[in-house]
């Protein structure tokens, strides 16, 4: 029996499992494809949050040294420069997603996590004290907790009964990597039917194609021959496309899992919620979810914090992830050229050309301005904890820094020894510090300087000090346990 099984080794599944290992859980992948090489590139890259996340356990110079930094932040087809934005990387990484996973499958060995490949959940069933888990061929698995992190065709969420409300697609597309034998036209195209595009990849030889298809496709696996036709519908060629690596279909379907747990199951990344991709958030959410779930996990499974702790999970991630697909919606409309809709497009333009609506709009698709609701108080509270440079007993170092082993920190900027975890000693590392320079949030500007704070390990703030201990005790009780005496 192992404490957590998480179906799905992508992205979310990847770094859930690492964030378990790193609070000691014993945790397992249960992968349906049978080797970690993911065929294609897929996605392109994730934005500043991600990368704060994974500078957060100190594994985010492994991706930018394989990435590039760029100004990506778009809505419709107006760049949104976030050069501005009071954070160590005020950029998105273009990276593709195959070697994401890699680096990520890397990082879960060096820890440890068992990933079981070429597996596939065919069901399960929960009782008071577990889940069972049927795998497709008959054997079984037992677990304290299961995680569906399988995609938006989720079997776990399927089987759990849970209910997967939204949109159904208004068009679909295409996206390839292929080899042709005409010459592609430069840049991106955008019409009646919707955006298209070809480029030339880094091998000098593949071309990735998007092309949006007049008609919405069928469910079934895409072929050469539909992507033959949808570039002849839109460009009069083919291209002589041939030779594809892969080919894939993707709408502008959007569904939100109506709870992200039942029981002893719960959802995460693409299992919770589908969109298009427009924005490119996909990716930065499920890691969010991922690291918003992890500790909760690990303090329940350990017995130091009631069963209670998952249910905020839903109460925090289900209202982020609903802006996230409100907002993939409107993208997704802007991405025609339609007249009324480029009238549309037009005037959004010509707003965002106002700096506060800039910067609005781009601290949600960054991920910068996400805030839980933990109630009224300092402006942190809820927020990402900022990544200054403090100064400790230990000598200089950046905040990001404490957070690396997914542990609770009390930073105390006051006088040293003011404040203290008391009984959650145990739990929570208590660290004095000085720091003398300003403090700025995305979107919101600058905010006065707290006294102390309590950083959950997802890197958001639970408790803001005012230069005394009030309302510390009951911040470290709900979010880290009962006290021990």
């Amino acid at each position: 029996m192992v404490e957590v099984i998480v179906a799905g080794g992508g992205p979310t599944g990847m770094m859930l499992a690492g964030e378990l290992r790193l609070a000691a859980v014993d945790v397992a992948i249960v992968e349906r494809r049978p080797t970690p090489e993911l065929v294609g590139s897929r996605a392109g890259g994730f934005h500043s949050r991600t990368i704060e996340i994974l500078e957060q356990r100190g594994i985010a110079d492994r991706f930018l040294a394989e990435g590039k930094p760029v100004q990506a932040v778009f809505f419709g087809n107006t760049m949104l420069d976030v050069g501005d934005f009071p954070t160590r990387h005020p950029y998105t990484l273009g990276l593709w997603q195959n070697h994401i996973e890699r680096i990520l499958a890397g990082w879960i060995e060096e820890l440890g996590v068992p990933v079981h490949r070429g597996l596939e959940v065919a069901g399960f069933a929960q009782d008071e004290s577990g889940v069972d888990v049927l795998l497709a061929g008959g054997r079984q698995l037992r677990a304290l907790y299961l995680v569906g992190a399988d995609g938006g065709r989720s079997a776990i969420r399927k089987a759990a009964g849970i209910d997967f409300p939204g949109w159904d697609a208004t068009r679909s597309s295409l996206i390839a990597e292929v080899e042709v034998t005409e010459e592609t036209p430069a840049g991106i195209r955008i019409d009646e039917v919707g955006i298209h595009g070809l480029h030339l990849m880094e091998d000098g030889r593949t071309t990735r194609v998007v092309v949006t298809e007049k008609e919405i496709g069928s469910a079934v696996e895409p072929t050469l021959a539909d992507l033959g036709k949808a570039l002849t519908e839109v460009f009069d060629t083919d291209f002589g496309v041939h030779n594809p690596t892969w080919i894939s279909r993707f709408t502008d379907a959007t569904r939100q899992a109506a709870a992200y747990r039942s029981g002893r199951v719960l959802l995460a990344g693409d299992a919770a919620h589908i969109h298009a991709p427009s924005g490119g958030q996909g990716i930065g959410l499920g890691i969010q979810d991922a690291v918003n779930l992890g500790w909760k996990f690990a303090q329940v499974v350990k017995g130091s914090a009631p069963d209670s702790l998952l249910d905020t999970y839903h109460d925090e991630r289900h209202p982020a992830g609903a802006r996230a697909l409100k907002h993939t919606m409107a993208q997704s409309i802007m991405q025609k050229a339609d007249p009324r809709i480029g009238a549309l497009a037009d005037t959004v333009t010509d707003l965002l050309t106002i700096d506060e609506a800039r910067r609005r709009v781009a601290g949600l698709i960054s991920g910068l301005d996400v805030r839980y609701d933990l109630g009224e108080g300092h402006p942190l509270l809820g927020r990402r904890m900022p990544d200054p440079d403090v100064v400790t007993a230990d000598g200089p170092l950046r905040v990001s820094t404490l957070l690396h082993r997914a542990r609770p920190v009390l930073l105390n900027l006051g006088a040293p020894g003011s404040i203290g975890a008391g009984p959650w000693a145990d739990r929570v590392q208590t660290v004095d510090a000085t720091y003398d320079g300003g403090w700025e949030l995305p979107v919101i500007g600058p905010v006065s300087a707290p006294a102390a704070v309590l950083i959950r390990p997802d890197g958001h703030v639970a408790w803001v000090g005012d230069g005394t201990q009030a309302g510390l005790e009951d911040a470290l009780a709900r979010w880290f346990g009962t006290a021990r005496g």
